[in-house]
Order: structure tokens, then C-alpha cells, then sequence
């Protein structure tokens, strides 16, 4: 008799209306390839919580926006620590998984980030600039963010948003890693067309730069995307690092980038799941 195999629930909604990202077409590409390695389903998240304890793992995947579930996801997070669950990636990242406040504490420390700030008395500490961008602690995929003037930013600082300089950047890149293994970059060359994404080829300072919020994130295993934006000066500055359920863009690569890819992801996945004493049903 062979092995049994790892059963693994993949969570995705193939049917969340992403601008300029088909989030059900690279799902639908990624599983067709992963069931080679895992006996896998496909479940919504707000299903997640309820069909988990069928499978030896949990794959988050494309499952969109946490605050369309916030409930749901809550309620998943709290079994899967329950019941020792491995969920990949691992809950434990300090990235948007748990909220843009990170933002702030690589802003206080220097790092190179667009400057950030959540309270009133500390907009002095952000650059003079006549537009600030004003985006949710909890927000995603841009829900929520505003542009606003100078002259009304002060009134909108709550504590439930950030603040931080509109940046007039020459575009936004995005560095792909599994693990600690940088994977691919991409970038937007034409900044009011986000997700026209091209193969970009970063010097030996972007990956410098990019690694930098790997490292600092301390995941051992997953997915992880590094936003950027080149600013008028020439540096990287930081958007946001996403850990939980980054959209990878693979219709953006040739036929071998992608098969690079599912590679690195499914000995990722191996390795995990070997790491967590999963061995099959």
C-alpha cells in the first residue's frame, strides 16, 4: 500500500470580484498542479472553521479581503489554535495578517517605509505635502483609503486609520518569496494601472531591500509579497508586506516562471507540513 497522502483544505474565493486580478483563474491553476503532491478541496473562507477538522492542513490562499468575513476568520483562527491545525501560511505573521499597525513601528524605527503615523500630534512628523493618503489599520485591497488635502487630515485621524504622505512614485514593484526564497519580481510601470503588471528584473539593492521584510517577519514557511514604490528620490519605500494571502500575479510569467513557481511552492508545502508532523489521513 502506498503512503496516505496529506489532506489539505484550500481556501479561496473563486468568485470575489478582485479589480484587475482574476483571484479564481490562479486558483484553479495552482490546485490543478498541487494535487499531484496533497489530496486537496476547495472551500470559501467562511467555510473554513466549519470543514477543517477533515484535513490534516489548511492552504490560505486568494480568500480576499479579511473584513468581508471578519467574523468567519475570527472563528478560524481561534480552532485552528485550538486544535493545533498547521495553516499555511502559519498565523503567526506580523505583516497586513495582523493589521497595518506594522507600518508605524517600521516608520518609528527608520526603516524604509513611507512614513506613517496614527495620531494627530504626530502628523508634524510626517514630510509637508499638499495630499495625504488616509487608508484603515484594518483595510485591504485598498478598501477605504482616501486621498485627502492638508487642510482636512487632522479632523480624520481617529485612531482606527493611518496617515501617510501622498507619494507621487515613479511606479510600484512587488517582490514574490516562498520561504525565504525570493521567487520573481513584477512591477506596475504605469502608476494608475496597478495590476498591468511586467517582469521586472530588481538590482542586488532591491532584493537587499525586499529580503530586508522577509527577515524581519520571521515566517519560516509560506508565501509572501513586498510591495514597493520607487520614490521621486530613486528608493524602494515599502506599501505594505503581504503574508496572509498575497495574489501572485502568475499570468504575469512565462509558462517556466510559473512552473518555477508551483515547484517552490509545493516543496515549501512539503516541508511544512513534514515540519508539523503531518504524514497523511
Amino acid at each position: 500500500m502506498p503512503p496516505a497522502r496529506p489532506r489539505v483544505l484550500y481556501v479561496t474565493d473563486l468568485a470575489y470580484p478582485a479589480r484587475g486580478r482574476r483571484y479564481g483563474d490562479e486558483d484553479v491553476f495552482l490546485t490543478s498542479r498541487l494535487r499531484e503532491h496533497v489530496d486537496l478541496a476547495l472551500c470559501h473562507p467562511r467555510d473554513a472553521a466549519a470543514l477543517m477538522d477533515g484535513f490534516d492542513a489548511v492552504v490560505v490562499r486568494n480568500s480576499g479581503p479579511v473584513l468581508a468575513y471578519q467574523d468567519a476568520h475570527d472563528a478560524f483562527r481561534e480552532r485552528a489554535a485550538a486544535a493545533g491545525t498547521p495553516i499555511y501560511n502559519p498565523l503567526t505573521g506580523r505583516g497586513d495578517m495582523a493589521g497595518k499597525g506594522y507600518l508605524l513601528d517600521l516608520s518609528a524605527a527608520g526603516r524604509p517605509v513611507i512614513p506613517t503615523v496614527d495620531r494627530p500630534e504626530d502628523l508634524h512628523r510626517l514630510p509637508p505635502t499638499e495630499r495625504y493618503v488616509v487608508k484603515p489599520r484594518l483595510g485591504a485591497d485598498s478598501i477605504g483609503l482616501r486621498v485627502v488635502p492638508a487642510d482636512e487630515v487632522r479632523a480624520l485621524v481617529d485612531g482606527d486609520v493611518l496617515v501617510q504622505p501622498y507619494i507621487d512614485f515613479a511606479y510600484e514593484v512587488s517582490f514574490y518569496f516562498v520561504d525565504h526564497d525570493f521567487q520573481y519580481a513584477l512591477y506596475a510601470p504605469h502608476p494608475d494601472r496597478r495590476w498591468q503588471l511586467e517582469p521586472y528584473e530588481p538590482t542586488r539593492a532591491d532584493l537587499d531591500f525586499a529580503r530586508g521584510f522577509i527577515d524581519w517577519n520571521t515566517l519560516d514557511h509560506g508565501i509572501q509579497r513586498v510591495d514597493a514604490c520607487r520614490a521621486p528620490d530613486g528608493e524602494l519605500l515599502l506599501v505594505e508586506l503581504e503574508d496572509l494571502n498575497p495574489y501572485l500575479s502568475l499570468d504575469a510569467l512565462d509558462d517556466t516562471g510559473r512552473e518555477a513557481f508551483v515547484s517552490a511552492m509545493a516543496a515549501s508545502l512539503r516541508r511544512f507540513l513534514h515540519a508539523t508532523g503531518v504524514t497523511g489521513g
